[in-house]
């Protein structure tokens, strides 16, 4: 009885308090997501237990938060400090802040909703496109400006540039490889580790190397930006997890997150924020080159000029 004494009273908190600081009040889920695959044991069912319903969580006292979630009052404590938080009222106002923006946006759509075989393409659309623009909203909510001002200056400023993928990632890095070609930046992308580990031995201080992994743990892909770092390049890191091992190598970390659906796990459904994150830094180093950039497109541009079917043909 005395827990739920305690609790109402920081339920009162959530709606007294002071808003909490921006890290806090902003993109909790999206921290929560990135965080719960370190998780481990009770604390990873309390994260679950909140990705699966974040509202009913935002309403939930500290004692039915862990009924939900097979825990106890002190394992919801414990996550609480883990993601950041002051205590459990803290976390609430978070997540009560933040699903109220969603929803107001209309990004609550069926997220958190299997698609099941028989549902109408109307519906699926719905799920995708809600999941999509939740995940990009989460990535610009854990995407550090300042880190991409970082990558961007070191890729102006490279003499070669090493793009590291394996599978899906090697697809968003060669679409970062083709942009950087056109504006004059001297890119390669490898996703085969034999020539990849061959090219990053190669680079040097000044150089750039980086690595695409939504987990952070693709070995090819720790081991070709390994390589490049033993050399002296400056190593970025796109991935979903600040603590992977493919985060922890690198000089520079991109976050991006993902929103899973049905038959669109993380690494699959992270495709799009990472085009997102790749697309901001190609135009950061564009401005960055601004000269060079407008007239490396210009003459890519009249090179393939010919190849597009004039005006008015039919074929």
């Amino acid at each position: 009885m005395a827990e739920h004494e305690a609790d109402t009273t920081a339920a009162t908190a959530v709606v007294d308090a002071e808003p909490v600081d921006r890290r806090s009040a902003d993109g909790v889920l999206a921290r929560v997501r990135a965080g719960a695959g370190e998780l481990t044991g009770a604390l990873r069912r309390v994260a679950e237990q909140v990705l699966s319903d974040p509202e009913a969580a935002a309403r939930a006292t500290i004692v039915e938060l862990a009924e939900r979630s097979g825990t106890s009052p002190a394992t919801i404590t414990r996550f609480c400090r883990a993601m950041g938080f002051d205590g459990y009222a803290d976390l609430r106002l978070g997540i009560a802040s933040e699903t109220g923006r969603a929803r107001s946006a209309g990004w609550t759509v069926d997220i958190g909703r299997e698609i099941q075989p028989g549902d109408p393409l109307e519906r699926v659309l719905d799920q995708i496109m809600a999941a999509d623009t939740r995940a990009m909203h989460d990535t610009a909510t854990l995407l550090d400006l300042a880190e991409v001002e970082r990558a961007a200056v070191a890729i102006a400023g490279a003499a070669r540039v090493n793009i590291f993928g394996a599978s899906g990632s090697a697809l968003v890095g060669e679409e970062m490889q083709f942009s950087l070609h056109r504006i004059g930046v001297a890119a390669w992308a490898w996703s085969d580790v034999h020539e990849g580990l061959a090219s990053a031995a190669l680079l040097g201080p000044g150089d750039v190397a980086l690595g695409i992994s939504h987990t952070g743990q693709t070995r090819e892909t720790i081991e070709m930006l390994a390589e490049a770092d033993s050399r002296g390049a400056t190593t970025v890191a796109l991935t979903g997890f600040p603590r992977s091992p493919l985060a922890e190598l690198a000089d520079i970390v991109l976050l991006t997150a993902s929103q899973a659906t049905t038959f669109r796990p993380d690494a699959l459904s992270a495709r799009h924020p990472q085009l997102v994150v790749l697309d901001l830094l190609y135009i950061a180093v564009a401005q960055r080159t601004h000269d060079r950039a407008h007239a490396a497109f210009r003459r890519t541009a009249q090179a393939v000029q010919g190849h597009k079917a004039a005006k008015g043909t039919t074929s």
